[in-house]
């Protein structure tokens, strides 16, 4: 049914009329609200993806299952050297994780990365620490939904859309609340805070927009912006009451001598912080390698193996080791050499598609290159490939529609640990990531 929905939908596109229209309303609507990454178009496409309703329900408890699992790791990592060394985690952020933030759930927003085929679900990485998109797929959603060719397609499928925007908003409020106790402010005042002039500043306006509709106080500021004084964090003559850190704790710590007031209200007490800074014990790619590491299987119930057996990819941290693959033991570095088709190397802690090797489009130089300087950088992992989902798309080309096949990177959005909405990066790249030129459109659940 949804190749046959897929199918009809691009049929449409034959109508000139009703293509153009489409395409006239998409490119206008882009801008004005907000939809531009860096100066470019954030959905250069003209179909939102569709996925059945069936293969949602059971994504939704496959992602759930899997946060139970990530929620287990962090509460056996606090204080744990051990797992903290499995997973990479630096002195200075063994330092910022042990500091209590005042609320239990790990990552309260967080998004799975995931691609979807016919046969197989499969995971590739997990952002536990500040999450984007979430606004900009509301509104790109929106958009789609007033387009002539999906009020078309709308008369013979049904269909339904995705929110996160509310559900941002209920996470940043339920974990102050657990943060405040007894004393929590009926509009607590929301910063959302990172450092200047970045290309998700579009998103922050539309939160901060939002947040001010619902009745909470709230702005955008940076880290030179705020103070801590009195048992407070202020920004001018604006007390913060909760932070929404849109600020990656990689770069903050290269400023924060020099700008200390976060970490010192946090460290207090004095401001509840979402995703606070023990967010870093599952936002390390490392932590798959904890998840499929056998050593590690009594942290998880037998649902939670099965899941994670299933859908997470097997993955270790790179080094010069003995370990087990599918029950066999091996050399890693010598096998990681000779498996080069069915691995990527990625660092541990970054982003934006950075430092990835993907073997099975590299030569043998180029790999083993790879694996020299990933032995060299110390805080690599080794993951094996997993089943890809490729797609057509019609996608703008100045004032022409094309067709362009899409890798299709599918990505669930959880808030505390429950499912609340997704989004689907696009990219005709090997990696589907917006910050290394790919796009988004929303992702629509079509009925069965």
């Amino acid at each position: 049914m949804l190749k046959e929905a897929v199918e009809y939908y691009h049929k449409l596109l034959e109508d000139q009329e009703l293509a153009e229209s489409s395409r006239q309303m998409l490119d206008s609507e882009l801008e004005s609200a907000r939809l531009i990454f860096g100066g470019r178009r954030l959905s250069p496409y003209l179909r939102p993806h569709f996925v059945l309703e069936s293969q949602w329900n059971e994504i939704v408890g496959i992602c759930e299952t899997i946060f139970s699992a990530l929620q287990k790791v962090k509460e056996a990592a606090i204080g744990n050297d051990e797992i903290l060394d499995e997973l990479g985690l630096t002195e200075i952020e063994r330092d910022l994780v042990s500091i209590d933030q005042k609320y239990k759930q790990i990552s309260p927003t967080a998004r799975l990365d995931s691609f979807l085929t016919e046969d197989a679900y499969s995971y590739v990485e997990l952002n536990g620490e500040s999450p984007a998109g979430i606004a900009f797929s509301d509104s790109a959603a929106k958009i789609f939904l007033n387009l002539p060719i999906v009020k078309k397609f709308g008369e013979k499928y049904e269909f339904r859309t995705l929110e996160g925007s509310t559900k941002m908003l209920d996470t940043l409020i339920r974990a102050y609340k657990e943060f405040a106790g007894d004393n929590p402010k009926p509009n607590p005042t929301i910063a959302i805070i990172d450092l200047k002039d970045l290309p998700t500043i579009k998103e922050f306006e539309l939160f901060r927009d939002y947040f001010i509709s619902e009745g909470y106080p709230s702005f955008i500021c940076s880290p030179d912006e705020v103070e801590f004084k009195d048992g407070k964090l202020w920004c001018g003559e604006r007390k913060i009451d909760i932070i929404y850190k849109r600020l990656l704790v990689n770069e903050y710590l290269p400023i924060v001598e020099k700008y200390p007031a976060i970490l010192d209200a946090y460290r207090a007490g004095a401001v509840c912080m979402v995703n606070s800074f023990q967010c870093k014990i599952i936002h390390k790619k490392a932590i798959f390698a904890v998840l499929t590491n056998e050593k590690y299987a009594h942290l998880f119930t037998a649902d939670e193996l099965e899941k994670i057996h299933a859908h997470v990819p097997w993955t270790r941290k790179f080094s010069d080791v003995t370990t087990i693959n599918k029950g066999e033991k091996i050399e890693l570095v010598e096998w990681t050499r000779a498996n080069k088709s069915k691995l990527v190397l990625k660092p541990n802690d970054d982003y934006g598609g950075h430092g990835i090797y993907i073997g099975w489009i590299s030569d043998e130089k180029e790999w083993d290159d790879a694996i020299e300087k990933a032995l060299k950088d110390g805080d690599y992992l080794v993951q094996e490939r997993v089943k890809t989902s490729k797609e057509e798309f019609p996608m703008l080309d100045g004032d022409k529609i094309v067709m362009s096949e899409q890798l299709v990177d599918l990505d669930p959005l959880l808030f505390f640990g429950k499912v609340g909405s997704a989004f689907t990066r696009l990219s005709t790249t090997e990696l589907a990531n917006v910050s290394s030129g790919g796009g988004m459109v929303p992702t629509f659940i079509l009925k069965d």
